[in-house]
């Protein structure tokens, strides 16, 4: 028995100590960490276990004691061990304590004595670490104020404290059993630190930035005169309600306003503290922009107080005057300071615990005006109370229970009722109809404190009456499309139908003309009133909530477009009547109407559109101007005034206007006026032949005929203006591009050019001005060159610090490095000194020159001086030569050097140079130096002193008689000092060896100056170092805001959502093989060869394999962190985030801004040597820059031990700024079983462990909504700054671009329009797009679009929205106004582009800027982006449904609403119209063919328009291959890579089958919008970010394109068959062909671009393990539990999930009757029936059908369910066969069925049966009913076999030949194949190469 409990105890144990990921620095340590949550809230068990841990080696009795005391803590607190874990980590903990127990070898232990050996440890412990000494330290800058810098180690001395407060928090639980005499001292020394001691409170309580509950003396933000200022002003007085005694004030602070709020309304504790930090920070940033405040009492000024509240309340003031009500306070000049500071605190307070709420902006808007009014009456009274609103039955108060959880409850009443996206919009009310309660007065009917009983606050029942929606219901059909946008299609309409009109009438412009297009205003009148039904039948749901005046103003519209519609139509009826009359009345009347309504029109859009008019308008009271302006245009809280300045407003206006000349020119002359005629012949010729049984046409002048003839070219009408737009924009683009100076450094040889004017430029835009007033060390006369100077000076540090993280990230090697570094250029040498990458191999150059030099000294110096980075390597050699050999001799030998340096410079000056010298003989003399330089370089040895005197005689040696002229020699021969020096061996006997720094690295420059010989262009060699280099050398040239310094920049916080996402790659991940025998690791060193050779260099294993490497453990983690930086992980982002930390820590440091004081210091010279180690300059970083990951589930995951926590743990360790908010998780402890839900933030602490900083309990589960803003919402609370940008986990960041982030935030500041910027749009480069075609096809549009498309978005056309990352977004502006993303569910499941809605319709302004860049990753395989482009897709069909569309649609003017059009929704709308436009002008074919007109009516009707025709087809082509996508791109690569290179990448993209993918990419966009639209399910579609050259097997693409690409590819195929064997065509073959290529080329992209781009896609033996497996899929049958992946049955029950409704159940019927046409047409056409077109015909194919059907159901009868009639069975197979064959034989012989004819009835009966299944799936409960269930689904599998088999047969047949299977590999990896990497080794899957 004991075994067993010893081996459960060893399990315990090992449990308890397991951590997932090994190689972490985070080595854990006994149980420490392992510690509930249950426990270590309200106690420090998890901090006394670390102590133990810590002190086990020096002191095991101490470390048992702490053991035992901890155990002891945790049975007081959970005695039942009820919490989850408790009992666990109890039975390891006592493990622990009797392993510890039995160490002493069984001698009895004396607990007794345990206090006293405590004492005694404690006593020493504070003497070994002088803890009296740093409480010293702490007073001294209490009492002085001002901060020092020299108190240690920081790390340390928070561990040291960490142990200090473990140590005294057991001896207090232990004194009670203490002896007299120690307990005495412990007592005193317990009291001592309560009462004194604020050193242990400061550096152990958790804070997030400023440790505001006690000082510390690790962090010095709190020592910044701003931050003091801000924390005094919160402070409170005597003034504030008197607080009740016995309210405890948590830590060494002073009591503040958040004490009153807290006690007051029972906001949480750590909410008022996240809060009361928040506005702290943004009190002090606001001061720090006004100025310092000075004095040892720093004030705030006023303006900063004022500011920051009217930004805060800003949207509660607009709310207020929209419903018009009084504010809280009555005027700005009325409330002092102190209550500003009151309402600021309180409505963030009220934010921080809103949790769901913060999603309703109005609503947080409404608690707070009523909390406000409350916070009134109790301050004005003398004694604190709590509020009745907050104060619960009970007695207590609770903001959270009593404000917060009835709304909350209701929201997840009705969250529940979306059954998780599968109900219906209409039937929840989701964020937004919460919100839009309170845009009504009459929300104030809920009352205050809020009535349970309010129809807001009525829980919806399942069957029972619930509260409807608030103003707009979202029914899911595409006439939101016309309702939203219908002036954009009324206009389309108008414009079509003038145009025929006039085309009609030969193009002659007449009175009869002209009334005749009068006929546009009846259907303009018609049209509206179209609208105006939809908006009454479209707002069903929510007329019960709506406000009154919004459903009176949809009635009033009703009525008014139908009495108008009605009216006008009767006139103009009359009017045509009267055309041919002179003087019509009618026509005046008609006129006269038109005219007025014309004027009013464009009256009230000039009043509300023009800047100037808008401003008159909304002053005016008159209430018949406001009614007509309310009809004219509804009047939301949202919306109002989206008028732009007139001059932005001029420039998208002409920008519409040459979209629209460009269309309709072309519309005109090629699409309507070519089938003017035709149409006519048409109409007017007289009774054709019909070759079927006619229905529509036959007496009624061909109706469908022209209909068939014009609809392909009206869709293209429809959607060709998008083509129009796409031409315009890139040209306006790529002209603002170059405007811009984008482009202008695209190569690293311009990067050489032009580096001689990077510092000025630099310092310029980059450098503050405080760095700019530094002294200089100026000795030059040319005032010139000392500017040079200064900004090289300026320059220097941050090119260096640049350089040097290009080196950290392995893309360039140490001697890169030192090539590329710059010199400081604060020595006395007196030019600038360039990095030596552009002086390399110029010395050499310029020796060569001279050896050939026979003419002037003026001559060479020219010949030099034509490069002008010779001229400064000669220059530079010759002033170090000098300087170098003054410092290295003394006495004869300085004399020496001065005499020969003297004649040199006065030769020099005299012109006669090469005279005084012999330059044949210059190469030995370098030579000789060169040698000396190299020894100098080593550290000084004897030996080596003696190499150098010998080196330097040489030296004097050569330059005596070979360099100087004979004149000069004989005068040095004969001067006495030296000679005798010589003669005596004195001369250069002995060597000053450099010691100066600035000597050190002047030797180390000159000797790579003279010895490097690489070229200039090969540096550096890595492409993304090149490419980084040139755009931010080609940034410093562009315009953007000079940068203020660090002090009063603008603060900002970085927000990352994650969810599950990899984090760091394990070592297991890098080791593990694919099916190939690739391993991630092996993938990474051939796609990376260069950045892993300088890795290797860097960890100092250059010889190292991996394997090695892997076996030590401190290279196995950086060899992890390695790969993962060439990943879409979590690490990345982190690292490249926190480069903004790092740039502005070398920014603060090079501004020397000094702790306490007012004023900046100046150095001598600029010098980032440390930066990264002064805490001022982390101090000063951490005031401006915050960074937030929202790791949902994190709380989860460590519970779970996932490899994922114990990564992020790692992150949090490495990076000190990182924090971590997650969502934890616990029981309740009630009997209902619900759980307690909490938002916490947590950071490293001094072990490296977690500590909670911030823990805010929650109404419940926070995930009502999408996934990802839901995470965003619950972490936003812990972001800090003014701004916020918004970064995913596939991002990257660069050090370079970090130093531009506060110019950028200057643009909030700066002039963008009638409003300031909200969103400030930020250029991205797609690092994924370097090694496949797919990766960089997808790189280039997505590039394209994040560039060109979003500068034209921005500027002109004012609509860019938000995209997702990395754009930065005003957080004040946000948060109060529902944050930075949207939330419903599926609804928002775009959540990104809704906060830019969001933001613009509550008066916002988006702008974009491209001077700076940050990384992004996309999918590189066709999979992985088919998802991705289904997800965006599904995202914009619910946009189409959303009132945010609605109403930017209806609010913005006519051409700023086409410009959101075309660039949101309409983008997919005109990518399905291509899709459609294909299938209309195929069925029109195919009715054309069948009913026999095409070849009848042909000669007559001109080819049947084939002018227009082809123009429609030719522009739908274009559209569908994706040329008019690439036109955005083209101009891009032409503005940024020049015109060869452009033009060879666009060739180049269309090698590689680039219009394969465009148009496969048509497929899936047109796929996912459609059925979103038509029948919802858009989701969240994880596409997985890893690196993608595996092979797909066949079945996997079939589940995932089969219903998207293949069967319309198909039946696009069955139409052309249809076409080829029954069409006519007048031209033959050639015209067959040019009408029908766009097709044919749709229909083989969609049918094998997913296996063309299949990496190994023809690879034979691949080929027949996809067969296999797509044949056992296919066979398998599903059953419970069993996933799609593994059964076709599972597959396809989940493909028809969509279908849900009785509406898409008739939706989907409808599509699919056009399946019946093929053989309803087909059977008048065979030769059996001659002729004969009798309905009764059609009939008796339905009886052959059926009859085919039973017989297959005969053949296909299962043996397993007929085994008792085997025997019957068989012979009725045998006698059904035998009959079939011989009435087929004797239909041949007896009739004229032919055997063209059995394939036309297979052709026939193809897409019938297809029919049945698309309406038996459709009704499949009907189906299953009637019992035919089993039979359809197998008629089904046969389907899916045929087809397959029909795809996969081409497959297989290329598959034979290998060479196929090359050529698709370098069509797929060209880009690698380019780079001279070992693509093939990966493709190859050569497991023998994987050892390296």
């Amino acid at each position: 028995m004991s075994r067993v409990y010893d081996n459960w105890e060893r399990l315990i144990r090992a449990t308890l100590r397991r951590r997932s990921g090994q190689g972490h620095e985070r080595r854990p340590s006994g149980i420490a960490g392992a510690v509930p949550d249950s426990l270590q809230r309200t106690t420090n068990i998890n901090a006394i276990l670390q102590t133990a841990d810590e002190i086990q080696a020096e002191d095991p009795t101490v470390a048992r004691i702490l053991c035992e005391q901890a155990y002891t803590m945790a049975q007081n607190l959970d005695p039942n061990s009820d919490g989850r874990g408790v009992l666990q980590f109890k039975t390891g903990l006592m493990s622990v304590i009797k392993q510890k127990l039995a160490k002493r070898d069984g001698a009895r232990i004396d607990r007794s004595l345990d206090v006293e050996r405590l004492w005694k440890y404690y006593q020493q412990f504070k003497r070994r670490h002088k803890v009296d000494d740093l409480q010293r330290e702490e007073q001294k800058w209490r009492e002085s104020g001002t901060f020092t810098a020299n108190v240690g180690d920081l790390q340390q001395m928070r561990k040291v404290f960490s142990t200090l407060r473990a140590l005294v928090e057991v001896m207090e639980a232990l004194n009670k059993d203490a002896p007299d005499g120690v307990g005495r001292l412990i007592t005193d020394e317990l009291r001592r630190i309560k009462q004194s001691d604020a050193t242990l409170t400061g550096e152990l309580m958790p804070y997030n930035i400023v440790p505001l509950d006690a000082p510390s003396l690790a962090n010095a933000i709190g020592f910044f005169p701003e931050v003091r200022g801000a924390i005094s002003a919160i402070r409170y007085n005597d003034q504030f309600p008197h607080l009740p005694p016995n309210f405890e004030i948590s830590g060494e602070r002073h009591a503040d306003m958040f004490d009153l709020l807290e006690y007051v309304f029972g906001f949480q504790k750590d909410n008022v503290r996240n809060q009361r930090e928040n506005v702290v920070l943004t009190v002090a940033n606001a001061q720090s922009r006004l100025g310092v405040p000075i004095g040892s009492d720093p004030k705030i000024d006023d303006k900063a107080v004022t500011e920051v509240f009217l930004k805060v309340m800003d949207n509660y003031i607009k709310w207020c005057r929209y419903l018009r009500i009084r504010l809280v306070y009555n005027s700005l000049e009325a409330i002092n300071r102190d209550r500003k500071l009151f309402l600021v605190s309180l409505y963030y307070c009220i934010w921080g615990e809103a949790a769901n709420l913060r999603f309703l902006p109005e609503c947080i808007c409404y608690l707070f005006h009523h909390m406000a009014r409350e916070l009134d009456a109790i301050i004005d009274h003398g004694n604190a109370t709590p509020a009745p609103s907050c104060t619960t039955e009970g007695g207590s108060v609770s903001f959270l229970e009593q404000i917060v959880s009835p709304i909350y409850l209701i929201m997840a009443a009705e969250a529940e009722r979306n059954l998780n996206g599968k109900s219906a919009h209409s039937k929840w009310r989701n964020y937004d109809d919460f919100n839009e309660y309170f845009w009504s007065p009459t929300c104030f009917a809920l009352g205050w404190p809020m009535k349970k009983d309010s129809a807001f606050l009525l829980k919806p029942s399942k069957k029972g009456k619930r509260t409807a929606k608030s103003s707009f219901v979202e029914h899911r059909t595409f006439l939101h499309l016309y309702r939203s946008f219908h002036r954009m299609w009324i206009f389309l309409a108008v414009m079509f139908q003038a145009l025929t009109i006039i085309a009609f009438n030969n193009g002659k412009i007449n009175m009869n003309t002209f009334k005749t297009v009068l006929s546009v205003g009846p259907t303009f009148a018609i049209m509206n009133f179209a609208e105006s039904f939809l908006d009454v039948l479209l707002m069903f749901g929510a007329y019960t909530m709506a406000r009154g005046m919004a459903i009176s103003r949809i009635i009033i519209r009703f009525f008014w477009w139908g009495l108008a519609s009605a009216s006008v139509t009767y006139i103009y009826l009359k009017l045509l009547e009267e055309r041919h009359q002179t003087d019509s009345l009618y026509f005046r009347i008609y006129i006269l109407i038109l005219g007025v309504y014309a004027g009013l029109r464009i009256f009230m859009a000039s009043l509300i559109k023009f800047p100037a008019c808008h401003k008159l308008s909304q002053m005016s009271d008159q209430s018949f101007f406001q009614f007509f302006k309310w009809i004219y245009q509804e009047r939301y809280f949202v919306g109002r005034g989206l008028v732009e300045r007139t001059t932005d407003y001029l420039r998208y206006v002409l920008f519409w206007l040459a979209v629209f000349i460009c269309k309709y020119v072309f519309a005109y002359f090629l699409q309507i006026k070519p089938l003017v005629q035709p149409t006519k012949t048409i109409a007017n010729l007289p009774h054709l032949q019909y070759s079927w049984h006619d229905l529509v046409s036959k007496d009624n002048n061909n109706a469908l005929a022209i209909a068939c003839l014009w609809a392909p070219v009206v869709a293209i009408y429809l959607m060709d203006i998008h083509i129009w737009y796409t031409l315009l924009s890139a040209i306006i683009g790529g002209v603002m591009g170059a405007r811009g100076r984008l482009g202008e450094i695209r190569s690293i040889e311009m990067v050489h050019k032009r580096f001689e004017s990077f510092p000025e430029a630099f310092a310029k835009n980059l450098v503050s001005p405080q760095i700019k007033r530094a002294p200089f060390d100026r000795q030059s006369s040319q005032i010139s060159q000392d500017d040079n100077k200064a900004y090289a000076a300026m320059f220097s540090p941050f090119w260096n610090e640049i350089i040097k993280s290009l080196r950290e990230e392995d893309y360039i090697s140490n001697r890169e490095m030192d090539l590329l570094s710059m010199p400081s250029n604060a020595g006395s040498l007196r030019l600038v000194q360039w990095p030596l990458f552009l002086l390399s191999s110029k010395i050499l150059l310029a020796i060569d020159l001279a050896l050939d030099c026979k003419d002037r000294q003026e001559d060479l110096w020219n010949r030099i001086t034509r490069d002008e980075y010779m001229a400064y390597a000669v220059q530079e050699c010759y002033y170090s030569i000098e300087k170098i050999l003054h410092s290295l001799v003394d006495g004869e030998g300085r004399l020496w050097v001065e005499r020969i340096f003297r004649e040199i410079n006065n030769s020099i000056l005299e012109g006669s140079l090469v005279l005084t010298l012999s330059l044949k003989n210059l190469q030995l003399v370098l030579r000789k130096f060169t040698a000396l330089t190299g020894l100098l370089n080593n550290n000084g040895t004897p030996e080596l002193a003696k190499g150098a005197a010998k080196a330097m005689y040489e030296f004097y040696e050569a330059v005596t008689l070979d360099l100087l002229s004979s004149d000069l020699r004989e005068q040095l021969d004969t001067w006495h000092v030296l000679a005798r020096a010589r003669n005596e061996g004195r001369l250069f006997s002995r060597i000053e060896w450099p010691k100066d720094p600035e000597i050190k690295e002047q030797v180390k420059r000159l000797h790579l100056l003279l010895t490097v010989k690489d070229s200039a262009s090969n540096i550096p060699k890595n492409l993304e170092a090149r490419r980084r280099l040139e755009f931010f050398s080609n940034s410093l040239f562009m315009d953007m805001p000079s940068a203020v310094p660090v002090a009063e920049m603008m603060p900002f916080c970085v927000f990352t959502p994650y969810y599950s996402e990899t984090v760091l790659y394990s070592s297991k991940e890098l080791r593990e093989e694919n099916e190939d025998g690739i391993s991630t690791l092996f993938y990474l060193q051939k796609i990376f060869p260069d950045e892993w050779e300088n890795f290797l260099e860097r960890i100092g294993r250059s010889n190292a394999g991996a394997a090695e490497i892997q076996a030590t453990s401190g290279d196995s983690l950086e060899l992890r962190f390695w790969t993962s930086y060439r990943g879409q992980t979590l690490a990345r982002t982190v690292r490249g985030m926190m480069y903004y930390r790092r740039a502005l820590m070398l920014q603060s440091f090079l501004e020397k801004r000094t702790i306490g004081v007012d004023t900046y210091s100046h150095a001598d010279s600029l010098s980032s040597q440390g930066f990264e180690l002064s805490r001022e300059s982390k101090a000063q970083a951490d005031l401006k820059f915050t960074y937030v990951i929202s790791c949902q589930i994190y709380g989860q995951q460590k519970q779970q031990k996932v490899p994922q926590a114990a990564d992020i743990a790692l992150l949090l360790q490495r990076n000190e700024a990182l924090r971590v908010a997650y969502i934890h998780t616990e029981d309740g402890g009630g009997t209902d079983g619900k759980k307690l839900y909490y938002s916490k933030l947590v950071k490293a602490d001094a072990h490296g462990k977690d500590q909670e900083i911030y823990s805010v309990k929650l109404p419940g589960d926070p995930k009502l909504g999408e996934g990802k803003p839901e995470n965003q919402n619950h972490a936003i609370i812990f972001t800090r700054g003014e701004a916020i940008q918004t970064i995913d986990m596939n991002q990257d960041n660069y050090l370079e671009e970090a130093m531009k982030m506060r110019n950028l935030l200057e643009e909030f500041r700066a002039n963008h329009g009638l409003r300031p910027p909200t969103i400030l749009g930020v250029r991205e480069h797609v690092f994924t797009g370097s090694v496949s075609s797919l990766a960089w096809f997808m790189s280039n549009q997505e590039t394209s679009f994040v560039t060109l498309g979003q500068r034209v978005l921005a500027n002109p056309l004012k609509v860019r929205m938000h995209y997702g990352h990395p754009d930065v977004f005003d957080r004040i502006f946000h948060i109060t106004r529902g944050g930075v993303s949207k939330a419903s569910r599926v609804i928002n499941i775009s959540e990104d582009i809704f906060a830019g809605f969001n933001s613009t319709l509550r008066q916002g302004n988006i702008t974009h800027h491209e001077y700076i860049q940050v990384g992004k990753g996309r999918d590189v395989g066709l999979n992985q982006i088919a998802l991705f482009e289904g997800k965006v897709a599904g995202g914009n069909g619910e946009q189409v449904l959303s009132r945010d569309v609605y109403r930017i649609g209806q609010l913005f003017d006519f051409f700023r609403m086409l410009s959101f059009y075309f660039t949101t929704v309409g983008y997919y709308v005109c990518t399905m119209m291509t899709v459609l436009t294909v299938y209309v002008f195929l069925y029109g074919r195919a009715y054309l063919a069948f009913s026999g007109l095409d070849e009848g009516i042909s000669d007559e009707a001109e080819m049947l328009g084939n002018t227009a025709l082809d123009a429609a087809l030719n522009a739908q082509f274009l559209v569908q291959i994706g040329v008019f996508t690439a036109v955005p791109m083209i101009m891009g690569f032409i503005l940024e890579m020049g015109l060869l290179k452009a033009i060879f990448s666009f060739i180049t993209m269309q090698l590689q089958l680039c219009s394969v993918f465009f148009t496969f990419s048509l497929g899936t966009r047109t796929h996912y919008f459609g059925r979103t639209v038509l029948h919802g399910g858009a989701k969240y579609r994880a596409t997985g970010r890893g690196f993608v050259v595996h092979h797909i097997k066949f079945a996997e693409n079939y589940r995932l394109y089969s219903r998207s690409h293949f069967v319309k590819a198909l039946e696009v195929a069955l139409l052309l068959i249809v076409y080829i064997a029954y069409g006519y065509s007048r031209g033959g073959a050639v015209s067959f062909v040019l009408l029908t290529l766009s097709s044919w080329f749709l229909v083989i992209s969609w049918l094998f671009a997913p296996y063309i781009f299949n990496p190994s896609g023809f690879e034979w033996q691949k080929t027949v393990d996809d067969f296999d497996d797509w044949t056992s899929w296919l066979l398998y049958k599903g059953g419970v539990g069993v996933k799609g992946d593994n059964s076709w049955e599972s597959w396809w029950d989940e493909e028809q999930m969509h279908i849900q409704t009785l509406r898409g159940q008739i939706l989907e019927t409808i599509l699919s009757l056009r399946f019946f046409i093929f053989q309803y047409g087909i059977v008048y056409k065979l030769h059996v029936t001659k002729k004969d077109t009798s309905l009764a015909l059609y009939g008796f194919s339905w009886l052959v059908l059926i009859g085919i059907v039973m017989i297959f159901k005969i053949f296909a009868l299962s043996p397993k369910k007929s085994t008792k009639f085997q025997l019957v069975l068989r012979f009725m197979q045998g006698v059904t066969a035998l009959g079939l064959i011989a009435a087929l034989c004797i239909v041949v012989v007896f009739t004229d069925l032919t055997v063209a004819d059995l394939f036309a009835s297979i052709l026939a009966f193809i897409p019938t049966g297809w029919a049945i299944i698309c309406l038996a799936i459709t009704w499949r409960r009907l189906f299953r009913y009637l019992g035919l269930w089993d039979s359809v689904k197998e008629f089904a599998r046969i389907y899916d076999a045929a087809m397959g088999i029909l795809i996969f047969t081409p497959i297989a047949m290329l598959s034979w030949f290998p060479f196929v299977s090359t050529f698709q590999s370098r069509l797929l990896f060209n880009q690698a194949f380019s780079r001279g990497l070992e693509i093939s080794l990966i493709l190859a899957g050569n497991k023998a190469n994987v050892q390296m």
